[in-house]
């Protein structure tokens, strides 16, 4: 007689690699699945679970994720909003900056717009030391990640300007490293301050030690809006110089002037795709962005670094032809809801732009200068400049896949006075809600697919995202009548609901929608 740590039964599986939906149980011994079929003869089990009614599908991959950059990682190393999404696996190091590698202690100061650096303690310098670090903490979720370009330009570039040949190699010497330590790739932020001067050349020969390791890079555009065509070209050049795999990190068109140019950038990457490159794409479902407040200044301004901009702000003259310029982008006050500031005025989040500055009795502008100039630029933001419409053009491409662009937090963090985007909390289950369920632009088993099977496959994870025999077990099993997200911008601290079980390594952390604190998530390494 078969027996088993955890049998599930009765439950209508989904495999994560778009086969049909079909009644199997799924026999999990230790952290990988046994069995996958039709249990007709005798068996027993330590668990037995009762799926009748419930889907059973692999847990599911994020792969533009910032739990490592916001500290949540270790703050909320329960990464309670993201399992109840169903994630059990993600990836950091997104956007150009990671934890590692660290030439100096100072090196982390890429991480200031989210966390007050002067308060982490860092005992790591190298891909190797982080992730052994990494291996002593207790996590709910797997952890993987990749290497930021930023990271790397702040350890080796001191002023932010363009780069040598010798320093090229240096990067490439440090990428090469991180990647054989574990590292599952690279990833850029062109856009960023710190990365602007950066050379086609210094990132297509980062790519290429990426592509020597058969490894993965993944890309912030350097503008979304009026400019995202020649962005995503920038990206599909990239792919062609290198050879290396380039996935677009949470494409998106913003603002009038960005969803003009969709069905341009759909033809482009389906051209690239054509061409046998190797473009793909993440979508989160938000018609919001999260980003920084100080993104939104004249790009004259974004030029330099910080210390330049706060004296734009600072300097009177300077702030009056600021204001000018703010007034001639007619930015929409009424839609830039504040999410977090670094220090002092913590009634303002949750609110926007236009209310705060009726309540001070000012003009927006000098309002939204006042906040940079007193959090030091460190306030957060969500932005509706998204066409709902785009999101669906995007997400039902067959190279995109489903991504949060969040990060992971528990309930008792509500009391921080800091408003995460509702895509930490609901990402996942909106798209089945939204997407599935209400439009049905696609079926449960692509869904599924988007979220599990195709990210490990562009990831290179042979055993996880799918359901079949000799997989780790990552599970989750979830309602689909009620499967849905509740997290709000002003009220994101709500799990999604639905989600009735969620295993990690073989081992349950959500039981009967209940959070068990069983943190049994590893350290995912590419070698």
């Amino acid at each position: 007689m078969a027996h088993y740590d955890i049998l599930i039964k009765n439950g209508m599986v989904i495999d994560g690699k778009r086969g049909r939906i079909r009644r199997e149980d799924v026999g999990i011994n230790n952290d990988k699945i046994k069995f996958i079929g039709d249990l007709a003869g005798e068996s027993s089990a330590e668990l037995e679970i009762d799926a009748n009614g419930k889907y059973v599908a692999p847990g599911f991959i994020d792969l533009t994720n910032h739990s490592d950059a916001h500290w949540r990682i270790f703050s909320s190393s329960g990464q309670e909003s993201m399992l109840y999404q169903g994630v059990t696996t993600i990836l950091g190091g997104n956007c150009g900056i990671s934890l590692a590698p660290l030439i100096s202690g100072k090196d982390i100061e890429g991480l200031e717009k989210w966390v007050n650096v002067s308060e982490i303690n860092i005992n790591w310098q190298t891909m190797d030391e982080f992730l052994e670090e990494m291996e002593k903490q207790k996590l709910g979720v797997n952890f993987a990640t990749l290497v930021g370009h930023g990271t790397l330009r702040h350890g080796i570039v001191k002023d932010n300007s363009p780069v040598s040949a010798a320093e090229i190699n240096q990067m490439r010497l440090l990428l090469d490293r991180s990647i054989k330590a574990g590292a599952f790739g690279f990833s850029t932020s062109l856009g960023a301050i710190y990365e602007k001067s950066a050379s086609p050349e210094e990132v297509i020969e980062l790519l290429k030690v990426a592509a020597e390791h058969n490894a993965f890079s993944k890309h912030h555009l350097r503008n979304e809006g009026m400019n995202i065509l020649p962005s995503v070209s920038e990206i599909i050049s990239f792919a062609r110089e290198s050879g290396a795999n380039c996935q677009i990190s949470h494409l998106k068109a913003v603002g009038r002037r960005g969803g003009e140019h969709v069905q341009d950038v759909l033809n482009l990457i389906s051209q690239a795709r054509e061409e046998g490159l190797k473009i793909t794409a993440d979508v989160f479902p938000y018609t919001s962005t999260g980003s920084d407040l100080f993104m939104l200044l004249p790009a004259w301004v974004l030029e330099e670094g910080k210390d330049a901009i706060l004296e734009q702000i600072r300097d009177q003259e300077k702030r009056k032809s600021l204001i000018l310029s703010l007034k001639e982008l007619t930015l929409h006050f009424e839609r830039i809801i504040i999410a977090s500031v670094a220090r002092g005025a913590l009634a303002v989040a949750g609110k926007t732009l236009l209310e705060i500055a009726e309540d001070a009795g000012k003009a927006p502008e000098e309002v939204m200068l006042d906040l940079l100039d007193i959090n030091e630029l460190r306030v957060s933001i969500f932005n509706e400049i998204i066409k709902k419409e785009d999101i669906e053009k995007f997400i039902i491409q067959e190279y995109a896949m489903v991504a949060s662009d969040g990060a992971g937090y528990a309930l008792a963090d509500a009391s921080k006075k800091d408003l995460p985007h509702p895509r930490s909390f609901g990402a996942f289950p909106k798209v089945f809600a939204d997407f599935v369920k209400e439009k049905k632009l696609f079926g449960w088993e692509d869904a599924v697919y988007k979220m599990s099977g195709f990210p490990a496959l562009v990831l290179g994870l042979k055993d996880r995202g799918i359901l079949e025999k000799g997989a780790m077990a990552d599970v989750t099993i979830f309602n689909p009548e009620n499967i849905q997200d509740q997290a709000t911008y002003k009220n994101p601290f709500q799990l999604a609901k639905g989600m009735e079980w969620v295993i990690v390594n073989g081992r349950p952390i959500i039981e009967n929608g209940v959070f068990t604190g069983a943190l049994n998530g590893k350290i995912l390494k590419k070698f």
